[in-house]
């Protein structure tokens, strides 16, 4: 876990890309991003899933074999595809196993002792597993700065190395989580509503892009397919075949 943990530095935080196959995954470690992470939501609607329904495990895992040998990997395991400490903290053996750095465990609004209680059965099964504890209390929550608080400390307690507060962009909060809780705070990209800079100023850790570049791609992908039709000049810097299959390997 160490080298993983050594890139989460305040001031010149970890700015983290999210994948969602082996080809966002290469392509990313390819532009010379030292760590990846996997988004649940790119996962599932790869595989006609639903994210946040407990529903890609597999193909989590499946993914996690296929990527973690390109490079630092950590894995998005929604809420441990199970409340059951034991099977979540075997998870957590396996995706270690696979080669992954990390995991990304939200609470999902649940009692903060749910959590704990899954973060306490990960460290115990695999102590060296970057475990990366996310609060939606700004995500699904009423962006309470005193039950982020409350439950980011409880996870501390519990074993977590990270804390991730997704929806979180007030400056002063922010500030304010950095300097109350003792691990290194993670926080989404929000565009329009914040920086690099600005996040690395108020000592912000770890900035992760989440589903950001899964949509992206989608985006793109539709946009390029109704030029096409439409006669519309297709957007320039697309690489070619060749290049494409340079830059991914085999």
């Amino acid at each position: 876990m160490t080298a993983f943990a050594d890139l989460h530095r305040r001031g010149a935080p970890l700015v983290l890309p999210n994948a969602w196959d082996h080809a966002s995954a290469a392509a990313l470690f390819g532009a010379g991003f030292p760590a990846v992470g996997t988004t649940s939501l790119g996962v599932a609607a790869v595989n006609g899933l639903p994210d946040a329904a407990g529903a890609a495990r597999a193909e989590t895992i499946a993914l996690a074999k296929l990527i973690a040998g390109l490079g630092m990997v950590t894995v998005d395991i929604e809420s441990g595809f199970s409340s059951d400490p034991a099977e979540v903290a075997d998870l957590a053996l396996r995706l270690s196993d696979a080669g992954a750095v990390g995991v990304n465990l939200e609470d999902a609004m649940a009692a903060p002792e749910t959590l704990c209680g899954l973060i306490e059965a990960i460290k115990r099964s695999v102590p060296g597993l970057f475990v990366n504890a996310r609060t939606d209390t700004y995500w699904l929550g009423d962006s309470s700065l005193d039950e982020t608080l409350v439950r980011a400390e409880s996870y501390v307690d519990a074993g977590a190395d990270g804390i991730f507060v997704p929806g979180m962009a007030d400056p002063a909060e922010i500030a304010t989580v950095v300097g109350r809780v003792d691990a290194p705070l993670n926080l989404l990209f929000l565009p329009g509503k914040h920086t690099v800079a600005e996040l690395a100023a108020l000592g912000v850790s770890r900035i992760s892009t989440g589903s950001l570049l899964f949509r992206a791609a989608v985006h793109a992908t539709v946009a390029t397919a109704l030029a096409v039709r439409d006669e519309q000049p297709v957007a320039p810097g697309i690489p070619g075949y060749d290049d494409t299959v340079k830059m991914l390997g085999p």
